[in-house]
């Protein structure tokens, strides 16, 4: 076997890592993927990735304090550096931190200069400022003018997700290697059988008691410092309290249903005067269909469709995780808010590995 070493900038609790490891089980390759570093500023997420990865190549903090000299060499580099999203690009601020942020992710890969590397960010990411920075730096003059870029949104459904969530993909390509195909899931040309919420929930019981709202008192020595952990995702299959009000809402609206099944007096004054503005707003998953985009406040039913399609009450912890396909015994640290955002920020596995095979098929 010939490994190929791999670089997780920004890896937050390890979705990407999970994903190319993955890989590794495949039999029909003489490749295997090996992490040699990782970077992560927030430290509950840090202490997820080294509960489940090991302490020895994480570097826990901002990564313009990870010295060049400290960067290995590697085959490999992914992540997907935070984004300003939607800001004008002609007012933007040069000196705008996130900014910053990507021209660190910019220098990793021209000191590593791997045969590829791979950014996952939200789909408003070719909109944002950080896209036309990264297309410069791939121009005649630019650091990374060796490499050319292949631009995608990807549904991760198609990928074989429980999950309707569109990325922005960026595959770099080294001008050495041949151009990589465009990446197609197994299910693109059959939505219809896209996995659905049933089948990736059918590992865990539907019904949890109203009582149990706690996570196990554990805690996971990170850095010299506590951090509530290391749980299993099985573990994180809690809820929390609602007040009489609120569960009386939750039984009035069907599976698929969303505020505007509530009838008058269960309404706020708000949803009252306004029928319009998003109707997955306290909405009920269906059984049937694959999940809607995971974010990072998904136990929050006010936030969007993230009712359990048959309990009243939304997803929990482990079930936003099982739909961002991480395993049952996956391991996290944190507060429950904290393990939330993990989850929300994180690639999921499937999609991963997917694009792990995609890279080592460049390889041979």
């Amino acid at each position: 076997m010939t490994a190929l070493r791999l670089v997780d900038l920004f890896a937050g609790c390890g979705g990407l890592t999970r994903g190319f490891l993955d890989a590794n089980r495949d039999l029909d390759t003489t490749f295997t993927f090996e992490v040699v570093a990782s970077v992560e500023l927030d430290r509950a997420a840090a202490a997820t990735y080294a509960a489940n990865y090991g302490r020895e190549h994480l570097f826990h903090g901002r990564i313009e304090d990870w010295p060049t000299s400290s960067i290995p060499a590697a085959d490999i580099v992914v992540g997907g550096p935070p984004c300003q999203g939607f800001s004008n690009l002609g007012r933007r601020d040069p000196l705008d931190y996130r900014n910053r942020l990507w021209r660190e992710y910019v220098r990793v890969v021209e000191t590593v200069q791997p045969s590829y590397f791979v950014i996952e960010n939200v789909a408003a990411f070719f909109k944002s400022p950080q896209w036309a920075l990264l297309q410069l730096a791939t121009g005649p003059d630019g650091p990374l003018r060796n490499y050319e870029l292949q631009p995608y949104i990807l549904n991760a459904a198609e990928f074989g997700v429980p999950q309707l969530r569109k990325r922005a993909v960026v595959l770099g390509r080294h001008t050495s290697r041949d151009p990589l195909p465009e990446p197609r899931g197994r299910f693109a040309a059959q939505p219809e059988s896209f996995a659905t919420v049933r089948q990736a929930l059918a590992g865990l019981p539907a019904s949890v008691d109203p009582g149990h709202i706690d996570l196990p008192d554990e805690i996971f020595d990170f850095d010299g410092r506590s951090v509530p952990g290391a749980f299993k995702t099985a573990q994180l299959h809690v809820t929390r309290h609602f007040q009489p009000l609120s569960l009386e809402r939750f039984a009035a609206i069907p599976e698929g249903g969303n505020r505007t099944d509530l009838p008058w007096e269960l309404q706020t004054s708000g949803w009252r005067k306004h029928k319009t503005g998003s109707l997955d707003v306290m909405g009920r998953l269906h059984w049937g269909k694959p999940s809607v985009t995971i974010r990072t406040e998904f136990v929050k039913p006010e936030k969007g469709r993230y009712l359990h399609p048959s309990e009243n009450r939304p997803l929990t912890l482990a079930e936003g995780a099982i739909l961002q396909t991480f395993p049952l015994d996956y391991q996290w640290c944190g507060a429950k808010v904290s393990i939330a955002r993990q989850i929300g920020n994180a690639v999921p596995v499937e999609l991963g590995t997917a694009l792990a095979r995609l890279v080592r098929g460049g390889m041979t």
